[in-house]
């Protein structure tokens, strides 16, 4: 009896478990269908199925264990449908930095149309603010600061800002060994700590184990898509929205903001301000995919910041350099590393026809020795760290512009064209935007000319005019050089010693623009120390010709004309003569690396009443001092037919590496 009684309980028992468990189960299953119900309203990237499985991973390759969704955000790509989308290949877990690069502009004096700072923008209905943005990041990194491989990359310039999760399964794209494109293995290392060894440079355990939390472990395969070079197709299983554009058209309307005027800048003090900020915090969008190329500048970046100090470097003057030990790191590490692919595209006069006399002589000088130097220049573009356009903005208008129709539209659309061109049949530009490719243009036309279609490219310009668009750390001042004898570009150069400079300043010139005339009116024969003239007159040019004064005086005065640029400057430096800078806008050549002040006075317009009582309230001492300087600083402003160590064309290339060097973020 008390055996048929126990089994009878044991029987209930067994039931009642059959019914908690049925009730168990359907409790699973409804905690499981509202937890994708609400990952699929509140994370709509197709990837809420992923946390459900121990580990938040799914069974599968690892290779390809990750996948970010698409993001039809706003984009300066290049309209190219062989294109994969920013986001579908993002191999690492991120908060998508956003930063929307578009400038409000408006229009200008003589159809110019004049770029405001950056400080000054709206944001965009529909995009989330920098503030915004930077709150979330905070939040984020605080979170996953301990994990290891996790990287914040720059994000697309269409200010999309996407947290992304970590282990996310990525669908099978096809990318087979057998369809992919590989680079050479001696090329490309596995791992990042090959190219410390690629660069022969003593890094501590401690320097290693810090950069290594900070960048983007790579695949020994460059991108996870099939390319292929020249003009065979660049394919993907996953194409850009068709909305995706670098171009503004012609026709388009652009949003304009007239009644803000842009701000100027007229101190060192300001522009110093601006450079320390763009440095600090790039405007990078972020690349299409990730490159090799990309980890090896951003190892330099932190070689660079590291640098050793340059003690008594006997060919270096550092009172010259806003920090000497860091531009000789930069500069070694790019006569070590730096790559660079010149396009073949392009017909003579406008592409690969230098000019090499006259005033826009350095964009000349630049591209002939590019072209033939086998140091920098590679053949083979996936080895490339950076991409050259070899035009002639001084050809372009020879060639093209219709002379006094005041319409240059003509000349920006054949470089659109160009643009496109280029970036239709190479993958290259669409990657980065063009932030990796750079151009070298001295003709006063050519930011309008490459506005839009070439924005994010480095932009080596000598009209470096802050109010039309020139980025300080980003673009390149390049140096108006006037060569009178191609031949011998260093004829006459050279002055008279301090002691026998007797002309406290001189200027003489034609009277372009209208600040000339305001400097006359102030100055024209009310002064004997003060040799201002307009064009010199006959009878002093018969006794004292224009280079004599520029050899005998102790300040040359280089007002602005149509434009904030003046050979002058560069004349002043290759005659020894302190270069007296009125030019409001105007970024001196090699900002990022020179140290102006030392060697130069930057005055402002509204000063110009002022001029004498300024360099006469510089002590004697002082003005000696910045006029050696001059004579040191000289062999930066040189072109040589070879060219020589920390020449013009050697500070002209660095500078466009040491500003996509400073692009890239490093966290």
């Amino acid at each position: 009896m008390i055996l048929f009684s126990v089994m009878e309980l044991l029987y209930r028992f067994q039931k009642l478990c059959q019914i908690e468990t049925r009730r168990g189960l359907v409790l699973v299953g409804v905690v499981a269908v509202s937890h994708l119900l609400f990952q699929s309203l509140l994370l709509p990237y197709g990837n809420s199925i992923t946390s459900l499985p121990p580990g938040g991973k799914v069974p599968g390759d690892d290779k390809y264990s990750f996948w970010t969704s698409r993001s039809y955000s706003k984009s300066l790509m290049i309209r190219n449908p062989r294109t994969i989308n920013a986001s579908d290949f993002t191999n690492t877990s991120v908060l998508v930095e956003g930063d929307n690069d578009e400038e409000d502009i408006r229009v200008g004096d003589m159809g110019h149309l004049n770029v405001l700072d950056e400080e000054d923008r709206d944001v965009d209905s529909g995009f989330t603010s920098e503030n915004d943005v930077d709150r979330i990041e905070r939040l984020v990194f605080d979170s996953v600061e301990n994990q290891e491989n996790t990287n914040v990359l720059e994000s697309d310039s269409g200010g999309s800002h996407v947290i992304i999760l970590e282990n996310i399964s990525k669908p099978d794209l096809d990318l087979s060994a057998d369809n992919m494109q590989e680079e050479d293995a001696t090329v490309v290392p596995k791992k990042i700590e090959d190219v410390y060894t690629a660069f022969q440079s003593p890094l501590s355990a401690s320097q290693t184990s810090s950069l290594l939390k900070n960048i983007t472990h790579l695949n020994d395969r460059e991108s996870n898509a099939r390319y292929s070079v020249g003009s065979a197709a660049f394919e993907s299983d996953l194409v850009m929205p068709k909305n995706n554009s670098a171009m503004t058209s012609d026709t388009g309307k652009k949003k304009l903001r007239c009644e803000i005027p842009p701000k100027s800048i007229t101190s060192l003090q300001e522009m110093n301000r601006l450079l320390k900020r763009h440095h600090s915090s790039p405007r990078a969008m972020r690349p299409q995919w990730a490159s090799v190329r990309d980890q090896e500048i951003l190892a330099a970046k932190f070689q660079i910041r590291q640098a050793p100090v340059a003690i008594n470097d006997k060919q270096l003057y550092a009172p010259l350099f806003r920090n000497v030990s860091m531009f000789k790191r930069s500069y070694e590490l790019m006569k070590r590393m730096l790559k660079v692919y010149i396009y073949k595209e392009g017909n003579k006069p406008i592409f690969h026809q230098p000019v090499l006399k006259g005033l826009y002589a350095s964009e000349g000088w630049f591209m002939k020795l590019m072209e033939r130097n086998i140091h920098f220049v590679v053949k083979d573009p996936r080895k490339a760290h950076l991409f050259y356009m070899p035009f002639s903005s001084r050809m372009l208008e020879y060639a093209l512009y219709v002379r006094n129709s005041h319409d240059r539209t003509n000349l920006r659309r054949f470089l659109k064209d160009y643009t496109e061109n280029i970036a239709q049949k190479y993958p290259y530009f669409n990657r980065t935007g063009g932030a990796d490719h750079f151009l070298v243009a001295c003709h006063d036309w050519a930011p309008y000319e490459t506005r839009h279609h070439m924005e994010r490219c480095i932009k080596a310009l000598c009209n470096a005019d802050f109010t039309t668009g020139f980025k300080i750390g980003r673009d390149v001042s390049l140096p108006e050089t006037y060569v009178r004898s191609p031949r011998n570009p260093l004829k006459d150069l050279g002055g008279k010693p301090p002691s026998q400079r007797h002309i406290l300043a001189f200027y003489a010139g034609n009277m372009h623009g209208y600040l000339r005339p305001i400097l006359l009116k102030h100055w024209k024969g009310k002064d004997s120390d003060m040799k201002i003239y307009g064009p010199i007159p006959s009878d002093v040019a018969s006794k004292m010709n224009y280079n004599w004064h520029m050899k005998s005086s102790k300040y040359c005065i280089c007002p602005k004309g149509y434009d904030v640029n003046s050979p002058r400057v560069v004349e002043a430096i290759f005659y020894e003569c302190v270069p007296v800078i009125i030019s409001d806008n105007f970024v001196p050549p090699f900002f990022e690396v020179l140290d102006w002040g030392a060697f130069s006075i930057i005055i402002a317009e509204k000063e110009i009443p002022n001029l004498k009582d300024i360099l006469l309230s510089i002590p004697e001492k002082r003005y000696l001092e910045m006029q050696l300087a001059v004579r040191k600083v000289q062999r930066h402003f040189l072109w040589h037919a070879k060219p020589m160590k920390y020449d013009l064309f050697h500070m002209t290339l660095h500078s466009i590496w040491y500003n996509r060097v400073h692009q890239i973020k490093l966290r």
